[in-house]
């Protein structure tokens, strides 16, 4: 969008703003669709942590067999807020593992180091480590035919300060966007690959027994969730590398712009972590950024991943 000055006899200098700039001014925070129907939370409390994304969930152990009366509530609560906090839960590998199959099967992922079993991803991060998925914005295995459900992370052990997540809500980054962006991408699908993420702290020697196991994949720029229904931005800067039947400059101006929306303070929220703290999210509706600002001390995560469906 570009903003001239006014008439010519205005007092003002004539002014503009680039055209695809972030937009400065309100943003619509609607947390939930239009159709929600709000009821309360029965098993246990939930305490917000940011306008459209993010609750503390109290009252839980998460070491003990969830109910299908609690999958249900969980759930609920993870719609709508699309990242649940539980703090100090201190899981073994196997109990988080326990917890995340009540969404459904765990996926592998042979590119990132495994803890104690094949669908458990460990990050042990320290000064001078392997960089991984740091630093940027981005939602889990887009590469992937069936990119991930959601994903529950716990922290093993964590610096004196820093090493934060954040998540960003991309229902509400697309309710934001400028109605003729909205026109553009509507029906739009574009490219998803492992590559461009990966090649960041990977050798090409180590990437390439990949590409038969992930070839380039296409998902819709704005999918509909499947259980809410609601429209969601869906094109990360970590695998996503075109839109289809647009040419090169058009489609990395507009991706640029797209990828902007995740950078929304507004959009966003940030979780200081405790050891044995377990975040879950939907990765349907949300990217994430894992902030690494806590060298030289040492991070240790753990995340298992639920497989998910193929985006619409």
């Amino acid at each position: 969008m570009t903003v001239i000055a006014g008439p010519a006899d205005s007092v003002l200098r004539p002014y503009r703003i680039p055209a695809d700039g972030l937009y400065e001014g309100p943003r619509v925070l609607r947390r939930t669709p239009d159709d929600w129907q709000d009821r309360p939370y029965e098993l246990f409390e939930v305490v917000p942590q940011a306008a459209t994304l993010g609750a503390e969930i109290r009252g839980l152990d998460l070491s003990r067999p969830v109910s299908a009366a609690l999958r249900a509530e969980l759930n609920r609560a993870l719609l709508e807020w699309k990242v649940l906090f539980f703090r100090g839960q201190h899981l073994t590998s196997g109990a988080q593992r326990e917890f995340a199959r009540n969404w459904g099967e765990l996926e592998t992922n042979p590119l990132l180091a495994a803890g104690d079993a094949d669908d458990i991803v460990r990050f042990d991060k320290s000064a001078g480590g392997v960089p991984t998925f740091e630093n940027v914005w981005h939602t889990d295995v887009t590469f992937r035919e069936r990119p991930a459900l959601g994903a529950v992370l716990q922290l093993r052990e964590v610096p004196p300060s820093g090493g934060d997540t954040m998540w960003a809500d991309m229902a509400v980054a697309y309710d934001n966007l400028a109605p003729d962006i909205k026109e553009r991408i509507d029906g739009a699908r574009a490219v998803h690959d492992y590559l461009p993420g990966f090649a960041r702290f990977y050798s090409s020697a180590q990437l390439a027994p990949f590409q038969g196991e992930f070839p380039p994949v296409e998902h819709p720029v704005v999918r509909r969730h499947p259980e809410t229904g609601r429209r969601m931005l869906f094109v990360n800067a970590s695998f996503t590398t075109r839109i289809v039947g647009m040419a090169e400059a058009e489609s990395d101006r507009l991706l640029r712009l797209l990828f902007q929306q995740a950078q929304v303070p507004e959009f966003q929220v940030r979780f200081r972590w405790q050891a044995g703290d377990i975040a879950f999210w939907d990765n349907r509706a949300t990217q994430h950024y894992a902030v690494n600002d806590y060298a030289p001390h040492r991070r240790i995560a753990e995340r298992v991943a639920i497989a998910g469906d193929r985006p619409y």
